[in-house]
């Protein structure tokens, strides 16, 4: 969806979005003549939109607010990531990993 469209879903202003895009809460993918907005860039909005208003979120706080959210995501990447390989090894092997983590990974 494009600009527009996407100021639409989320009644904000244009102005609104290009400080978004300018603090890098939301960076649209760049289309053939403008940017591109996506479904997951519609809910990160939903998210700003409700901590501003909902909640009185001051910008420190979205700044904060967005980079968790984006470390949230890239460990739940590299969590499906591990997952995958533990499912690639032999089952006697899964098995080993498994009952590592039921009884809380290693010694600590």
């Amino acid at each position: 969806m494009d600009e527009l469209e996407y100021c639409h879903r989320l009644r904000i202003e244009t102005a609104t979005l290009q400080l978004w895009i300018e603090q890098r809460w939301i960076v649209p993918a760049d289309g053939e003549q403008r940017s591109q907005f996506a479904e997951s860039d519609v809910a990160r909005g939903r998210l700003i939109v409700d901590l501003v208003e909902a909640m009185g979120v001051n910008d420190s706080g979205i700044d904060v607010a967005m980079n968790l959210l984006d470390q949230i995501h890239g460990l739940r990447g590299k969590l499906q990531d591990v997952m995958d390989a533990v499912r690639a090894q032999d089952p006697k092997v899964q098995s080993l990993i498994f009952d590592c983590l039921e009884k809380g990974g290693s010694q600590r």
